[in-house]
Parts: C-alpha cells; sequence; structure tokens
C-alpha cells in the first residue's frame, strides 16, 4: 500500500511541476484511466489520460502506443477531442493533456436518459459522421467506435480514444485481420477473424452507436458471438412503438449491412437523405 501512495504522490508532483492539478478519474480504460486536472497556465479544467508502460503487453507498449501517439498529434477536428500535449515522467507513465468534454459519454446519457429524440441523435450523429470522415480522408481508422468513446460538451459531439486506430496504407486497399474494440459494435467480419476494411468496419460501428442512441438498446445479443452472428445476417429490427422514421430505419439498415462490400463508405453515408433533412 505504502508503496502505491508513493507512486501517485510521485505522479501528482510530477503533473503538478507541469502546471497540473489531477482530480478525480472520470474514466477507464484497458490500458489506461482518465482523471480530470486542472491546467493553471490555462486556467482551466483538462482530461488527462494516463498509460503506465510498465506490466502492460508487448504488443501494446510496442504496437498500438506509438500508432496512437502519432495519431492523436496529427488529428484536428472540431469533433475529434483535441490533445494539447504529451507528457512522459522518468517512471514510464505517458500523459495525454486532452480537451475536457463536461457532458459525459453518449452511453451514459442514454442509461440516464433513456432513448434519444431522433432530432437529437440526428444532430449528434452527423457530426459523428464528420468527426469519421475527417479520419477516413487522412488514412485514419479509428477501429473502435462506441457509444463511450463519444463525449458530449452541449450540443456537441465529440469523438475520443484513438487506443486501437490505424493509419491506412495510401497504395493499396487496406486489409486488417487484427480484431480490435467491442463485442457489441464489430461488423460480422471482424468477429469472423476474415480480412476486411478497417474504415468498412467503423461505418457498421457507428450504425451500433446510432441505434443505440435511438433504441437504448443493443442491436445485437453479445454475450453469445455465435447467436450474433446469426442475429447480424438476419438483419436489425426494431421496437415500433418508438416510431422511428422510414428514412432513419433506411439509414441503420444500410450501416448495419452484414455485407462488408454492400456496406456504404463514410462518404456515401454522409450524403443519406435523412441527414440532409433538417
Amino acid at each position: 500500500m505504502g508503496d502505491r501512495k508513493e507512486a501517485l504522490d510521485s505522479m501528482e508532483d510530477f503533473l503538478l511541476s507541469n502546471g497540473y492539478q489531477l482530480g478525480k478519474t472520470i474514466g477507464e480504460g484497458t490500458y489506461s484511466k482518465v482523471r480530470e486536472a486542472f491546467s493553471k497556465k490555462h486556467q482551466r479544467k483538462v482530461a488527462i489520460k494516463i498509460i503506465d508502460k510498465k506490466g502492460e503487453p508487448e504488443e501494446f507498449i510496442q504496437r498500438f502506443l506509438p500508432r496512437e501517439l502519432q495519431i492523436v498529434r496529427t488529428l484536428d477536428h472540431k469533433n475529434i477531442i483535441q490533445v494539447y500535449e504529451m507528457l512522459e515522467s522518468a517512471d514510464g507513465k505517458i500523459f495525454l493533456v486532452m480537451e475536457l468534454a463536461e457532458g459525459g459519454d453518449v452511453f451514459d446519457c442514454v442509461l440516464n436518459g433513456g432513448p434519444m429524440p431522433e432530432s437529437r441523435a440526428k444532430a449528434l450523429f452527423r457530426q459523428m459522421v464528420e468527426a469519421i470522415r475527417y479520419c477516413h480522408g487522412c488514412g485514419v481508422a479509428h477501429r473502435d467506435l462506441k457509444c463511450e468513446n463519444a463525449l458530449l460538451q452541449g450540443f456537441n459531439l465529440k469523438l475520443t480514444d484513438f487506443g486501437f486506430a490505424k493509419v491506412l496504407p495510401k497504395s493499396r486497399r487496406e486489409l486488417s485481420q487484427t480484431f480490435c474494440g467491442s463485442t457489441a459494435y464489430a461488423a460480422p467480419e471482424v468477429l469472423q477473424g476474415v480480412p476486411h476494411d478497417s474504415k468498412k468496419g467503423d461505418v457498421w460501428s457507428m450504425g451500433v452507436v446510432l441505434y443505440v442512441m435511438l433504441c437504448a438498446s443493443l442491436p445485437f445479443d453479445d454475450t453469445d458471438i455465435p447467436k450474433m452472428l446469426w442475429q447480424q445476417q438476419k438483419g436489425v429490427s426494431f421496437p415500433t412503438h418508438l416510431g422511428i422514421s422510414a428514412e432513419c430505419q433506411d439509414l441503420l439498415k444500410r450501416l448495419l449491412e452484414p455485407d462488408m462490400i454492400l456496406r456504404p463508405s463514410i462518404e456515401e453515408v454522409s450524403w443519406h437523405p435523412w441527414l440532409a433533412s433538417t
């Protein structure tokens, strides 16, 4: 216990010496923790993602972490959480100082508030489409899109957590076989482990996010993978009492198209009539 307290004290001292006063924990990922902090320099609250390189799997340290650090430095979009600064302490901890989204995430919003009105879901989803269109345009696939990674700041949606993101090769089509992210949001081809296009995987995950926003439940049961794959092939169904419009249902069916080749690209998604209408 003494060692843990010492480690915590030294981390707090390190951040304090860099102008950040550490506050409460606001999120926890597989390999990281996110804490609120106060930036003395900017006189405002920020979020600090803390990654401890010690004791983490080799693949994460060698492969995923360098990718994430490279990608977050290059992205600059109003619907993506901004990274202000990166610090590394002598004991192997990495600190990503980021913009703080005070409104929590979409998952909590739906958990506490129930299904969103279609107009609100559309306004938020439109912003997610813009963010992913920007990422794909920059040659980056997110690969871990889920409600917990869509943060809210007032009426704005901000994407976060590029821990599984990947820079795509420019000259040829990218086919990945890595399973990343959460089962509930994973496309059939990702679950099956067949070579797949990560950008099309993002589009599927966005369909799951939109479904959760509108229905406050997951479209497919993720407790049993074979059953889930069967449900995915059968196609998505909608609770009738929610009165989801025909145009919106059409978009969801396209996003949750089990055949990767028939599933639209993010460009095609952005032109869909449901998103174009006010």
